[in-house]
C-alpha cells in the first residue's frame, strides 16, 4: 500500500511543479507581449507598428507562447481535477483552449496588421483612407477576440477554481481570493464588452488575478498539491 501511494504522490507532485511553471511562463509571456506591442489607440499606429515591425513580430511571439501556456495549464490540472469531477476538469480544458484559440486569432490579427503598416508607409496619399480602414477594422477584431478570449479564461479557470474549493487540493484562501479574482475579471470584460472599450483599460479589476495566480504558481513549486486530500477523494 505504501509504496502504491508513493508511486501516485510523484507524478501529481510533478504536476503541480509543471503547473506552477506554465503558470508564471504563460503571464510573463504575455507582460512581456503587451510591452513590445505599440499602442493601437493612437491614430498614427499604422506608423507606428511599420516603424517597429521587428518589436511587433517579438510581441506576437510572445503572445503565441502565452497562448499554449493558457492552454496547457489546464491541460495539467486536468489529470489531478479529474480526481474530483472529470466532466468540469474537462470543461476547464475545452474553455482554456477556446482561450488560446481566440488570442491566436488575436495574433494573426496583428501580424497582418504589420502588414498593412508596411504598406500604408509607402502607399501614396489616395491608397491610405483605404487602408486605414482595413487597420481600423482589424484593430476592432483584435479586441473582440481579446475580449472572447477573456469571457473562455474566466469560465475556464471558475471551473478550476471552485474544484480547488471542493477538494482542497489548494488551501481555501487560495481558491477563494481564485475565484473572487476570476469574478471581478468578468466585471470587467462585460464592462469592456458594453462600453465598447479594450478590456485592458481595467487594469485594477485585472490585478488580483494576475497577483492571485503568481501566488499559486509559487505554491504548486513550493508546496504542491494537498496528497491527504487527494488520496481521500480517491478513497471516496
Amino acid at each position: 500500500m505504501g509504496s502504491r501511494e508513493g508511486s501516485n504522490v510523484a507524478p501529481t507532485r510533478r504536476t503541480a511543479i509543471v503547473t506552477g511553471v506554465l503558470f508564471i511562463i504563460a503571464t510573463l509571456a504575455a507582460i512581456l507581449a503587451a510591452a513590445l506591442v505599440p499602442d493601437l489607440t493612437e491614430t498614427d499606429y499604422l506608423t507606428r507598428i511599420s516603424a517597429h515591425a521587428n518589436q511587433v513580430a517579438a510581441g506576437a511571439f510572445f503572445y503565441v507562447v502565452a497562448a499554449l501556456g493558457s492552454a496547457a495549464i489546464a491541460v495539467s490540472l486536468y489529470r489531478v481535477l479529474k480526481e474530483t469531477n472529470a466532466g468540469l476538469a474537462l470543461g476547464s480544458v475545452v474553455f482554456r483552449a477556446l482561450e488560446a484559440a481566440m488570442y491566436m486569432v488575436a495574433v494573426v490579427s496583428l501580424l497582418t496588421l504589420a502588414t498593412i503598416g508596411q504598406r500604408s508607409a509607402t502607399a501614396g496619399p489616395a491608397d491610405r483612407p483605404s487602408l486605414q480602414a482595413m487597420g481600423d477594422s482589424l484593430v476592432s477584431a483584435r479586441d473582440h477576440a481579446g475580449l472572447l478570449g477573456v469571457f473562455a479564461f474566466c469560465l475556464g479557470a471558475l471551473i478550476y477554481y471552485s474544484l480547488f474549493w471542493r477538494s482542497r487540493l489548494i488551501p481555501r484562501w487560495l481558491a477563494g481570493w481564485g475565484i473572487v479574482a476570476i469574478i471581478l475579471l468578468a466585471v470587467a470584460a462585460v464592462s469592456a464588452l458594453f462600453s465598447d472599450t479594450p478590456v485592458t483599460s481595467y487594469v485594477l479589476l485585472a490585478l488580483p488575478i494576475g497577483l492571485q495566480e503568481m501566488v499559486l504558481a509559487v505554491w504548486l513549486i513550493v508546496k504542491g498539491f494537498n496528497t491527504s486530500a487527494l488520496t481521500s477523494t480517491r478513497s471516496a
